[in-house]
Protein backbone atom coordinates (compact mmCIF):
# COMPACT_ATOMS: atom_id res chain seq x y z
CA UNK A 1 0.00 0.00 0.00
CA UNK A 2 1.59 3.27 -1.14
CA UNK A 3 1.33 6.77 0.33
CA UNK A 4 -1.54 7.71 -1.98
CA UNK A 5 -3.56 4.64 -1.00
CA UNK A 6 -2.88 5.33 2.68
CA UNK A 7 -4.19 8.88 2.29
CA UNK A 8 -7.35 7.50 0.67
CA UNK A 9 -8.03 4.95 3.46
CA UNK A 10 -11.67 5.58 4.35
CA UNK A 11 -12.04 3.31 7.38
CA UNK A 12 -9.67 2.46 10.19
CA UNK A 13 -7.91 -0.79 9.28
CA UNK A 14 -5.12 -1.66 11.77
CA UNK A 15 -3.82 -4.54 9.64
CA UNK A 16 -3.52 -2.43 6.51
CA UNK A 17 -1.85 0.37 8.47
CA UNK A 18 0.58 -2.06 10.13
CA UNK A 19 1.42 -3.63 6.78
CA UNK A 20 2.26 -0.20 5.36
CA UNK A 21 4.59 0.84 8.21
CA UNK A 22 6.27 -2.57 8.59
CA UNK A 23 7.91 -1.89 5.26
CA UNK A 24 8.73 1.70 6.22
CA UNK A 25 10.38 1.28 9.64
CA UNK A 26 12.34 4.53 9.36
CA UNK A 27 9.10 6.54 9.37
CA UNK A 28 7.92 4.82 12.55
CA UNK A 29 11.32 5.07 14.27
CA UNK A 30 11.65 8.76 13.43
CA UNK A 31 8.17 9.53 14.77
CA UNK A 32 8.69 7.46 17.94
CA UNK A 33 12.00 9.19 18.55
CA UNK A 34 10.35 12.61 18.24
CA UNK A 35 7.57 11.69 20.71
CA UNK A 36 9.97 10.24 23.28
CA UNK A 37 12.47 13.10 22.88
CA UNK A 38 9.86 15.84 23.38
CA UNK A 39 8.26 14.21 26.43
CA UNK A 40 11.63 13.36 27.95
CA UNK A 41 12.68 17.00 27.60
CA UNK A 42 9.47 18.19 29.23
CA UNK A 43 9.76 15.76 32.16
CA UNK A 44 13.42 16.64 32.64
CA UNK A 45 12.45 20.33 32.76
CA UNK A 46 9.92 19.65 35.53
CA UNK A 47 12.49 17.66 37.51
CA UNK A 48 15.14 20.36 36.97
CA UNK A 49 12.77 22.99 38.37
CA UNK A 50 12.09 20.72 41.34
CA UNK A 51 15.80 20.16 42.04
CA UNK A 52 16.50 23.90 41.88
CA UNK A 53 13.34 24.80 43.84
CA UNK A 54 12.07 26.95 40.95
CA UNK A 55 8.71 25.25 40.30
CA UNK A 56 6.62 28.31 41.15
CA UNK A 57 8.84 30.63 39.11
CA UNK A 58 8.71 28.45 35.97
CA UNK A 59 5.19 27.02 36.18
CA UNK A 60 3.75 29.25 33.42
CA UNK A 61 6.73 28.51 31.21
CA UNK A 62 6.21 24.75 31.65
CA UNK A 63 2.47 25.06 30.93
CA UNK A 64 3.20 26.82 27.63
CA UNK A 65 5.85 24.20 26.89
CA UNK A 66 3.33 21.38 27.37
CA UNK A 67 0.78 23.03 25.07
CA UNK A 68 3.40 23.63 22.40
CA UNK A 69 4.66 20.05 22.77
CA UNK A 70 1.17 18.59 22.17
CA UNK A 71 0.59 20.99 19.29
CA UNK A 72 3.88 19.98 17.67
CA UNK A 73 2.97 16.30 17.97
CA UNK A 74 -0.28 16.84 16.07
CA UNK A 75 -3.94 15.74 16.11
CA UNK A 76 -3.68 12.56 18.23
CA UNK A 77 -1.84 14.26 21.08
CA UNK A 78 -3.94 17.39 20.80
CA UNK A 79 -6.98 15.18 21.47
CA UNK A 80 -5.32 13.99 24.70
CA UNK A 81 -4.70 17.60 25.71
CA UNK A 82 -8.32 18.51 24.97
CA UNK A 83 -9.53 15.75 27.30
CA UNK A 84 -7.19 16.94 30.07
CA UNK A 85 -8.32 20.54 29.60
CA UNK A 86 -11.77 19.66 30.98
CA UNK A 87 -10.49 18.28 34.29
CA UNK A 88 -9.81 21.14 36.73
CA UNK A 89 -9.80 18.57 39.53
CA UNK A 90 -6.95 16.61 37.89
CA UNK A 91 -4.82 19.27 36.18
CA UNK A 92 -3.33 22.24 38.01
CA UNK A 93 -4.64 25.62 36.95
CA UNK A 94 -1.53 26.92 35.14
CA UNK A 95 -1.50 23.84 32.87
CA UNK A 96 -5.28 23.99 32.50
CA UNK A 97 -5.27 27.57 31.21
CA UNK A 98 -2.89 26.57 28.43
CA UNK A 99 -4.51 23.24 27.55
CA UNK A 100 -7.86 24.98 27.06
CA UNK A 101 -6.28 26.76 24.07
CA UNK A 102 -6.00 23.39 22.32
CA UNK A 103 -9.76 23.36 21.78
CA UNK A 104 -9.89 26.02 19.10
CA UNK A 105 -6.78 28.22 19.39
CA UNK A 106 -4.35 26.06 17.42
CA UNK A 107 -2.16 27.34 14.58
CA UNK A 108 -4.13 27.62 11.34
CA UNK A 109 -2.92 26.17 8.07
CA UNK A 110 -2.49 28.27 4.96
CA UNK A 111 -5.54 30.15 3.65
CA UNK A 112 -4.70 29.20 0.08
CA UNK A 113 -4.81 25.48 0.93
CA UNK A 114 -8.14 25.90 2.75
CA UNK A 115 -9.81 27.73 -0.15
CA UNK A 116 -8.43 25.22 -2.65
CA UNK A 117 -9.84 22.37 -0.53
CA UNK A 118 -13.30 24.00 -0.53
CA UNK A 119 -13.27 24.36 -4.30
CA UNK A 120 -11.94 20.82 -4.90
CA UNK A 121 -14.45 19.19 -2.55
CA UNK A 122 -17.51 21.18 -3.67
CA UNK A 123 -16.62 21.51 -7.36
CA UNK A 124 -17.27 25.28 -7.51
CA UNK A 125 -15.41 28.46 -6.79
CA UNK A 126 -15.64 29.97 -3.30
CA UNK A 127 -17.40 33.03 -4.77
CA UNK A 128 -20.11 30.84 -6.30
CA UNK A 129 -20.79 29.10 -3.00
CA UNK A 130 -20.59 31.93 -0.44
CA UNK A 131 -21.50 35.61 -0.81
CA UNK A 132 -18.84 36.35 1.79
CA UNK A 133 -16.33 34.39 3.87
CA UNK A 134 -14.05 35.55 6.67
CA UNK A 135 -10.52 36.40 5.45
CA UNK A 136 -9.05 34.27 8.27
CA UNK A 137 -10.39 31.26 10.17
CA UNK A 138 -12.34 32.14 13.32
CA UNK A 139 -11.12 28.94 15.02
CA UNK A 140 -8.52 26.28 14.35
CA UNK A 141 -8.89 22.84 15.94
CA UNK A 142 -7.00 19.57 15.84
CA UNK A 143 -8.58 18.25 12.63
CA UNK A 144 -9.57 21.39 10.78
CA UNK A 145 -10.38 25.09 10.92
CA UNK A 146 -13.63 27.06 10.79
CA UNK A 147 -14.62 30.09 8.71
CA UNK A 148 -17.62 32.34 9.20
CA UNK A 149 -19.47 32.81 5.93
CA UNK A 150 -22.79 33.77 4.38
CA UNK A 151 -24.65 31.93 1.65
CA UNK A 152 -26.08 33.77 -1.35
CA UNK A 153 -29.52 32.97 0.09
CA UNK A 154 -28.64 35.00 3.21
CA UNK A 155 -28.05 32.32 5.88
CA UNK A 156 -25.02 32.77 8.12
CA UNK A 157 -22.97 29.58 8.23
CA UNK A 158 -19.85 27.99 9.68
CA UNK A 159 -17.55 26.29 7.17
CA UNK A 160 -15.27 23.53 8.48
CA UNK A 161 -12.27 22.75 6.31
CA UNK A 162 -10.08 19.74 7.06
CA UNK A 163 -6.32 19.98 7.55
CA UNK A 164 -4.19 18.65 4.69
CA UNK A 165 -2.53 15.20 4.82
CA UNK A 166 -4.51 14.24 7.91
CA UNK A 167 -4.83 10.51 7.28
CA UNK A 168 -1.07 9.78 6.93
CA UNK A 169 -0.36 11.70 10.16
CA UNK A 170 -3.10 9.96 12.13
CA UNK A 171 -2.32 6.47 10.84
CA UNK A 172 1.33 6.72 11.91
CA UNK A 173 0.37 7.80 15.44
CA UNK A 174 -2.23 5.04 15.69
CA UNK A 175 0.29 2.46 14.50
CA UNK A 176 2.77 3.53 17.21
CA UNK A 177 0.06 3.71 19.90
CA UNK A 178 -1.14 0.22 18.99
CA UNK A 179 2.38 -1.15 19.05
CA UNK A 180 3.03 0.50 22.45
CA UNK A 181 -0.28 -0.87 23.80
CA UNK A 182 0.55 -4.44 22.79
CA UNK A 183 4.04 -4.13 24.28
CA UNK A 184 2.98 -2.47 27.54
CA UNK A 185 -0.17 -4.44 28.39
CA UNK A 186 1.57 -7.54 29.86
CA UNK A 187 3.57 -5.28 32.20
CA UNK A 188 0.67 -3.22 33.52
CA UNK A 189 -0.86 -4.12 36.91
CA UNK A 190 -4.36 -2.98 36.00
CA UNK A 191 -5.47 -6.23 34.35
CA UNK A 192 -6.23 -4.39 31.13
CA UNK A 193 -4.54 -7.05 28.98
CA UNK A 194 -5.55 -7.02 25.34
CA UNK A 195 -8.10 -4.30 26.05
CA UNK A 196 -5.40 -1.65 25.68
CA UNK A 197 -5.15 -2.58 22.02
CA UNK A 198 -8.94 -2.66 21.75
CA UNK A 199 -9.14 0.86 23.19
CA UNK A 200 -6.62 2.10 20.61
CA UNK A 201 -8.65 0.41 17.86
CA UNK A 202 -11.85 2.02 19.12
CA UNK A 203 -10.13 5.40 19.22
CA UNK A 204 -8.80 4.82 15.70
CA UNK A 205 -12.24 3.87 14.41
CA UNK A 206 -13.78 6.99 15.92
CA UNK A 207 -10.96 9.21 14.65
CA UNK A 208 -11.49 7.98 11.09
CA UNK A 209 -15.22 8.61 11.44
CA UNK A 210 -14.44 12.10 12.73
CA UNK A 211 -12.43 13.05 9.65
CA UNK A 212 -15.32 12.11 7.35
CA UNK A 213 -17.48 15.22 7.34
CA UNK A 214 -20.33 13.44 5.51
CA UNK A 215 -20.52 11.09 8.46
CA UNK A 216 -20.49 14.06 10.84
CA UNK A 217 -23.41 15.63 9.01
CA UNK A 218 -25.45 12.43 9.29
CA UNK A 219 -24.60 12.24 12.99
CA UNK A 220 -25.78 15.82 13.51
CA UNK A 221 -29.14 15.13 11.90
CA UNK A 222 -29.65 11.94 13.92
CA UNK A 223 -28.74 13.81 17.12
CA UNK A 224 -31.13 16.62 16.20
CA UNK A 225 -33.95 14.11 15.66
CA UNK A 226 -33.39 12.67 19.14
CA UNK A 227 -33.64 16.14 20.74
CA UNK A 228 -36.32 17.55 18.43
CA UNK A 229 -38.76 18.00 21.34
CA UNK A 230 -36.24 19.42 23.79
CA UNK A 231 -36.47 23.23 23.94
CA UNK A 232 -33.18 23.48 25.85
CA UNK A 233 -30.85 21.82 23.32
CA UNK A 234 -29.84 23.32 19.96
CA UNK A 235 -28.25 21.43 17.06
CA UNK A 236 -27.19 23.37 13.95
CA UNK A 237 -28.68 22.65 10.54
CA UNK A 238 -26.48 20.96 7.92
CA UNK A 239 -26.35 22.46 4.40
CA UNK A 240 -25.80 19.29 2.37
CA UNK A 241 -25.44 21.13 -0.94
CA UNK A 242 -22.23 22.68 0.40
CA UNK A 243 -20.85 19.65 2.25
CA UNK A 244 -18.48 16.85 1.26
CA UNK A 245 -15.91 14.53 2.87
CA UNK A 246 -13.46 17.31 3.83
CA UNK A 247 -15.75 20.40 3.88
CA UNK A 248 -18.80 20.83 6.13
CA UNK A 249 -21.20 23.78 5.97
CA UNK A 250 -23.55 24.16 8.91
CA UNK A 251 -25.68 26.78 10.66
CA UNK A 252 -23.69 29.43 12.52
CA UNK A 253 -24.23 29.35 16.30
CA UNK A 254 -23.99 32.56 18.32
CA UNK A 255 -22.97 31.82 21.87
CA UNK A 256 -20.23 31.38 24.45
CA UNK A 257 -18.02 28.38 25.09
CA UNK A 258 -19.09 26.65 28.29
CA UNK A 259 -15.77 27.39 29.99
CA UNK A 260 -16.10 31.13 29.26
CA UNK A 261 -17.65 31.76 32.67
CA UNK A 262 -17.17 35.55 32.54
CA UNK A 263 -19.11 35.95 29.27
CA UNK A 264 -21.84 33.56 30.41
CA UNK A 265 -22.36 35.50 33.62
CA UNK A 266 -22.14 38.86 31.80
CA UNK A 267 -24.96 37.66 29.54
CA UNK A 268 -27.09 37.00 32.63
CA UNK A 269 -27.23 33.25 32.10
CA UNK A 270 -27.69 30.87 35.01
CA UNK A 271 -24.68 28.54 35.18
CA UNK A 272 -26.49 25.97 37.33
CA UNK A 273 -29.30 25.74 34.78
CA UNK A 274 -26.75 25.22 32.00
CA UNK A 275 -25.12 22.46 34.05
CA UNK A 276 -28.48 20.77 34.52
CA UNK A 277 -29.21 20.96 30.78
CA UNK A 278 -25.83 19.43 29.98
CA UNK A 279 -26.01 16.61 32.52
CA UNK A 280 -29.63 15.74 31.68
CA UNK A 281 -28.88 15.75 27.94
CA UNK A 282 -25.90 13.48 28.59
CA UNK A 283 -28.04 11.02 30.57
CA UNK A 284 -30.73 11.07 27.88
CA UNK A 285 -28.10 10.19 25.30
CA UNK A 286 -26.98 7.15 27.30
CA UNK A 287 -30.21 5.85 28.84
CA UNK A 288 -32.88 6.89 26.31
CA UNK A 289 -31.48 7.46 22.84
CA UNK A 290 -28.38 5.27 23.08
CA UNK A 291 -26.63 7.66 20.65
CA UNK A 292 -24.12 9.77 22.54
CA UNK A 293 -21.60 12.54 21.98
CA UNK A 294 -18.17 11.08 22.83
CA UNK A 295 -16.20 14.35 22.70
CA UNK A 296 -18.13 16.99 24.68
CA UNK A 297 -15.22 19.34 25.47
CA UNK A 298 -15.98 23.07 25.97
CA UNK A 299 -14.98 23.91 22.39
CA UNK A 300 -17.90 21.76 21.20
CA UNK A 301 -20.54 23.08 23.63
CA UNK A 302 -21.94 26.60 23.63
CA UNK A 303 -24.26 28.55 25.90
CA UNK A 304 -26.66 30.57 23.76
CA UNK A 305 -27.98 34.00 24.81
CA UNK A 306 -31.52 32.59 25.12
CA UNK A 307 -30.37 30.00 27.71
CA UNK A 308 -30.18 27.00 25.40
CA UNK A 309 -27.10 24.81 25.10
CA UNK A 310 -25.77 24.06 21.61
CA UNK A 311 -23.68 21.12 20.42
CA UNK A 312 -21.56 21.99 17.39
CA UNK A 313 -19.31 19.00 16.66
CA UNK A 314 -20.61 15.52 15.82
CA UNK A 315 -17.53 13.75 14.51
CA UNK A 316 -16.97 11.46 17.50
CA UNK A 317 -20.25 9.71 18.35
CA UNK A 318 -21.20 6.18 19.40
CA UNK A 319 -24.29 4.00 19.63
CA UNK A 320 -25.48 1.78 22.49
CA UNK A 321 -27.75 -1.16 21.73
CA UNK A 322 -31.03 -1.67 23.58
CA UNK A 323 -29.62 -4.45 25.76
CA UNK A 324 -26.77 -2.22 26.99
CA UNK A 325 -29.16 0.64 27.80
CA UNK A 326 -31.40 -1.73 29.76
CA UNK A 327 -28.42 -3.19 31.62
CA UNK A 328 -27.25 0.31 32.58
CA UNK A 329 -30.66 1.04 34.09
CA UNK A 330 -30.54 -2.35 35.83
CA UNK A 331 -27.15 -1.47 37.29
CA UNK A 332 -28.56 1.82 38.66
CA UNK A 333 -31.51 -0.02 40.24
CA UNK A 334 -29.25 -2.69 41.75
CA UNK A 335 -26.93 0.01 43.05
CA UNK A 336 -29.76 1.89 44.76
CA UNK A 337 -31.06 -1.41 46.17
CA UNK A 338 -27.52 -2.32 47.27
CA UNK A 339 -27.88 -5.66 45.48
CA UNK A 340 -24.16 -6.07 44.90
CA UNK A 341 -24.40 -9.67 43.66
CA UNK A 342 -26.78 -8.50 40.91
CA UNK A 343 -24.52 -5.51 40.26
CA UNK A 344 -21.60 -7.89 39.69
CA UNK A 345 -23.72 -9.76 37.13
CA UNK A 346 -24.42 -6.42 35.41
CA UNK A 347 -20.67 -5.85 35.12
CA UNK A 348 -20.39 -9.19 33.34
CA UNK A 349 -23.22 -8.28 30.94
CA UNK A 350 -21.60 -4.90 30.22
CA UNK A 351 -18.21 -6.51 29.55
CA UNK A 352 -16.27 -5.18 32.54
CA UNK A 353 -15.83 -8.78 33.69
CA UNK A 354 -15.51 -11.86 31.48
CA UNK A 355 -18.33 -14.46 31.65
CA UNK A 356 -15.99 -17.04 33.21
CA UNK A 357 -15.04 -14.73 36.11
CA UNK A 358 -15.82 -15.98 39.60
CA UNK A 359 -17.76 -12.99 40.91
CA UNK A 360 -18.12 -14.24 44.49
CA UNK A 361 -14.91 -12.61 45.82
CA UNK A 362 -15.68 -9.45 43.82
CA UNK A 363 -19.05 -8.81 45.48
CA UNK A 364 -17.57 -7.66 48.83
CA UNK A 365 -15.14 -5.41 46.94
CA UNK A 366 -18.01 -3.77 45.04
CA UNK A 367 -19.87 -3.30 48.30
CA UNK A 368 -16.81 -1.62 49.80
CA UNK A 369 -16.44 0.80 46.85
CA UNK A 370 -20.09 1.67 46.23
CA UNK A 371 -21.21 1.35 49.84
CA UNK A 372 -18.70 3.99 50.81
CA UNK A 373 -19.61 6.27 47.89
CA UNK A 374 -23.41 6.16 48.16
CA UNK A 375 -23.29 6.02 51.94
CA UNK A 376 -21.84 9.51 52.03
CA UNK A 377 -23.78 12.70 51.79
CA UNK A 378 -25.02 13.06 48.21
CA UNK A 379 -22.89 16.18 47.87
CA UNK A 380 -19.69 14.19 48.38
CA UNK A 381 -20.31 11.89 45.42
CA UNK A 382 -18.63 12.43 42.04
CA UNK A 383 -17.18 10.39 39.21
CA UNK A 384 -13.64 11.08 40.32
CA UNK A 385 -14.40 9.37 43.65
CA UNK A 386 -15.54 6.26 41.82
CA UNK A 387 -12.80 6.19 39.16
CA UNK A 388 -10.13 6.56 41.84
CA UNK A 389 -11.67 3.68 43.79
CA UNK A 390 -11.85 1.49 40.70
CA UNK A 391 -8.25 2.25 39.84
CA UNK A 392 -7.32 0.58 43.13
CA UNK A 393 -9.84 -2.23 42.65
CA UNK A 394 -8.41 -3.16 39.23
CA UNK A 395 -5.09 -4.07 40.82
CA UNK A 396 -6.71 -6.98 42.65
CA UNK A 397 -9.57 -8.11 40.41
CA UNK A 398 -9.85 -8.84 36.67
CA UNK A 399 -11.82 -5.74 35.71
CA UNK A 400 -11.29 -4.41 32.22
CA UNK A 401 -12.64 -1.39 30.35
CA UNK A 402 -14.62 -2.33 27.22
CA UNK A 403 -13.66 -0.12 24.30
CA UNK A 404 -17.15 1.37 24.01
CA UNK A 405 -17.21 2.23 27.71
CA UNK A 406 -13.84 3.95 27.46
CA UNK A 407 -15.67 6.59 25.38
CA UNK A 408 -18.63 6.71 27.77
CA UNK A 409 -16.40 7.16 30.81
CA UNK A 410 -14.44 9.86 29.01
CA UNK A 411 -17.69 11.61 28.04
CA UNK A 412 -19.06 11.52 31.61
CA UNK A 413 -15.80 12.68 33.16
CA UNK A 414 -15.49 15.47 30.58
CA UNK A 415 -19.02 16.70 31.28
CA UNK A 416 -18.34 16.66 35.00
CA UNK A 417 -15.16 18.63 34.34
CA UNK A 418 -17.08 21.27 32.36
CA UNK A 419 -19.62 21.52 35.15
CA UNK A 420 -16.83 21.98 37.70
CA UNK A 421 -15.39 24.83 35.63
CA UNK A 422 -18.78 26.58 35.79
CA UNK A 423 -19.41 25.77 39.45
CA UNK A 424 -16.58 24.28 41.55
CA UNK A 425 -19.14 23.08 44.12
CA UNK A 426 -21.20 21.19 41.55
CA UNK A 427 -22.05 17.52 42.29
CA UNK A 428 -23.26 15.54 39.29
CA UNK A 429 -25.39 13.19 41.39
CA UNK A 430 -27.62 16.10 42.42
CA UNK A 431 -28.80 16.36 38.81
CA UNK A 432 -28.40 12.74 37.77
CA UNK A 433 -30.46 11.12 40.53
CA UNK A 434 -33.58 13.28 39.99
CA UNK A 435 -33.37 12.49 36.27
CA UNK A 436 -33.20 8.74 36.95
CA UNK A 437 -36.08 9.05 39.43
CA UNK A 438 -38.27 10.79 36.83
CA UNK A 439 -37.19 8.33 34.17
CA UNK A 440 -38.25 5.35 36.28
CA UNK A 441 -41.53 6.93 37.43
CA UNK A 442 -42.55 7.91 33.90
CA UNK A 443 -41.36 4.67 32.30
CA UNK A 444 -43.23 4.31 29.02
CA UNK A 445 -42.08 0.75 28.34
CA UNK A 446 -42.80 -2.52 30.20
CA UNK A 447 -39.03 -2.91 30.76
CA UNK A 448 -38.74 0.41 32.62
CA UNK A 449 -41.88 -0.31 34.65
CA UNK A 450 -40.40 -3.67 35.64
CA UNK A 451 -37.21 -1.92 36.77
CA UNK A 452 -39.25 0.50 38.86
CA UNK A 453 -40.91 -2.46 40.56
CA UNK A 454 -37.52 -4.04 41.19
CA UNK A 455 -36.52 -0.81 42.89
CA UNK A 456 -39.66 -0.64 45.04
CA UNK A 457 -39.66 -4.26 46.18
CA UNK A 458 -36.80 -5.85 48.04
CA UNK A 459 -36.82 -9.32 49.59
CA UNK A 460 -40.56 -9.48 48.96
CA UNK A 461 -41.26 -6.29 50.92
CA UNK A 462 -42.51 -2.99 49.57
CA UNK A 463 -40.04 -0.13 50.13
CA UNK A 464 -42.32 2.72 51.20
CA UNK A 465 -39.42 5.07 51.96
CA UNK A 466 -37.94 4.50 48.51
CA UNK A 467 -41.20 5.44 46.80
CA UNK A 468 -41.43 8.56 48.95
CA UNK A 469 -37.85 9.49 48.04
CA UNK A 470 -38.48 9.01 44.32
CA UNK A 471 -41.66 11.09 44.38
CA UNK A 472 -40.04 13.78 46.51
CA UNK A 473 -37.02 14.07 44.22
CA UNK A 474 -38.99 13.93 40.98
CA UNK A 475 -41.65 16.42 42.09
CA UNK A 476 -38.96 18.99 42.87
CA UNK A 477 -38.87 19.55 39.10
CA UNK A 478 -41.70 21.90 38.10
CA UNK A 479 -42.06 20.09 34.76
CA UNK A 480 -42.72 16.70 36.38
CA UNK A 481 -46.35 15.58 36.06
CA UNK A 482 -47.45 12.64 38.20
CA UNK A 483 -50.68 12.05 36.24
CA UNK A 484 -49.21 10.27 33.18
CA UNK A 485 -47.29 8.05 35.59
CA UNK A 486 -50.44 7.33 37.59
CA UNK A 487 -52.33 6.50 34.39
CA UNK A 488 -49.62 4.11 33.19
CA UNK A 489 -49.46 2.57 36.65
CA UNK A 490 -53.21 2.01 36.76
CA UNK A 491 -53.20 0.44 33.32
CA UNK A 492 -50.42 -1.90 34.42
CA UNK A 493 -52.11 -2.67 37.72
CA UNK A 494 -55.36 -3.66 36.02
CA UNK A 495 -53.70 -5.75 33.31
CA UNK A 496 -53.07 -9.48 33.35
CA UNK A 497 -49.35 -8.73 33.63
CA UNK A 498 -50.05 -6.77 36.81
CA UNK A 499 -51.71 -9.66 38.64
CA UNK A 500 -48.64 -10.35 40.76
CA UNK A 501 -48.27 -6.66 41.58
CA UNK A 502 -51.88 -6.45 42.77
CA UNK A 503 -51.19 -9.25 45.22
CA UNK A 504 -47.96 -7.62 46.33
CA UNK A 505 -49.64 -4.25 46.92
CA UNK A 506 -52.31 -5.84 49.08
CA UNK A 507 -49.58 -7.56 51.06
CA UNK A 508 -47.65 -4.28 51.30
CA UNK A 509 -50.67 -2.43 52.67
CA UNK A 510 -51.16 -5.02 55.39
CA UNK A 511 -47.70 -6.45 56.00
CA UNK A 512 -46.29 -6.82 59.50
CA UNK A 513 -49.88 -7.35 60.68
CA UNK A 514 -50.81 -3.70 60.38
CA UNK A 515 -52.42 -1.35 57.91
CA UNK A 516 -49.83 1.06 56.51
CA UNK A 517 -52.13 4.08 56.59
CA UNK A 518 -49.38 6.46 57.76
CA UNK A 519 -47.16 5.58 54.75
CA UNK A 520 -50.06 5.99 52.33
CA UNK A 521 -50.88 9.37 53.92
CA UNK A 522 -47.29 10.61 53.49
CA UNK A 523 -47.27 9.59 49.82
CA UNK A 524 -50.66 11.25 49.30
CA UNK A 525 -49.31 14.46 50.82
CA UNK A 526 -46.50 14.43 48.26
CA UNK A 527 -48.80 14.17 45.23
CA UNK A 528 -52.15 15.65 46.30
CA UNK A 529 -51.35 19.15 45.00
CA UNK A 530 -50.67 17.68 41.55
CA UNK A 531 -53.74 15.44 41.43
CA UNK A 532 -56.94 17.48 41.26
CA UNK A 533 -60.09 15.30 41.33
CA UNK A 534 -61.06 16.13 37.74
CA UNK A 535 -57.61 15.28 36.36
CA UNK A 536 -57.48 12.10 38.46
CA UNK A 537 -60.88 11.00 37.10
CA UNK A 538 -59.78 11.73 33.51
CA UNK A 539 -56.57 9.75 34.03
CA UNK A 540 -58.50 6.78 35.43
CA UNK A 541 -60.98 6.84 32.53
CA UNK A 542 -58.07 7.09 30.08
CA UNK A 543 -56.32 4.13 31.65
CA UNK A 544 -59.46 1.98 31.57
CA UNK A 545 -60.27 3.06 27.98
CA UNK A 546 -56.87 1.85 26.81
CA UNK A 547 -57.34 -1.62 28.27
CA UNK A 548 -57.84 -4.46 25.84
CA UNK A 549 -61.17 -6.34 25.74
CA UNK A 550 -59.52 -9.31 27.42
CA UNK A 551 -58.10 -7.14 30.17
CA UNK A 552 -61.40 -5.36 30.70
CA UNK A 553 -63.01 -8.74 31.31
CA UNK A 554 -60.80 -9.28 34.38
CA UNK A 555 -61.33 -5.75 35.74
CA UNK A 556 -63.94 -6.74 38.39
CA UNK A 557 -61.62 -9.45 39.67
CA UNK A 558 -58.72 -6.99 39.74
CA UNK A 559 -60.70 -4.43 41.71
CA UNK A 560 -61.90 -7.08 44.13
CA UNK A 561 -58.34 -8.35 44.67
CA UNK A 562 -57.24 -4.81 45.52
CA UNK A 563 -59.81 -4.37 48.25
CA UNK A 564 -59.93 -7.90 49.57
CA UNK A 565 -57.40 -8.56 52.30
CA UNK A 566 -56.02 -12.10 52.01
CA UNK A 567 -55.84 -14.43 54.94
CA UNK A 568 -52.58 -13.89 56.78
CA UNK A 569 -50.79 -16.06 59.29
CA UNK A 570 -51.06 -14.65 62.77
Amino acid sequence: MGQYQLAQLKRYDPEAIAQYYRFRPLLAVARAFKVVWLFAGFIFGLKWDDWRDREEENKLKRAVQLRQLLTDLGPTFIKVGQALSTRPDLVRKDFLDELVKLQDQLPAFEQEIALRTIETELGRSVEEIYSQISPQPVAAASLGQVYRARLHSGEEVAVKVQRPNLRPTITLDLYLMRWAASWLSPWLPLNLGHDLTMIVDEFGTKLFEEIDYLNEGRNAEKFATNFRNDPHVKIPLIYWRYTNTRVLTLEWINGFKLNDTASIQAAGLNTDELIEIGVTAGLQQLLEHGFFHADPHPGNLFAMPDGRMAYIDFGMMDQLDERTKETLVDAIVHLVNKDYDELAEDYVKLGFLTPDTDIRPIIPALEAVWGSAIGKNVGDFNFKTITDSYSELMYDYPFRVPSKFALIIRSLITQEGIALSLNPDFKIIEVAYPYVARRLLTGETPELRRRLLNLLFKNGKFQWQRLEDLLDIASADDSFDILPTAQLGLQYLLSEEGKYLRQQLVMALTEDDRLHTAEVQRIWNLVKDEIQPARLFDAAIGAIANLSRETAAILPTAVFSLIATPDRER
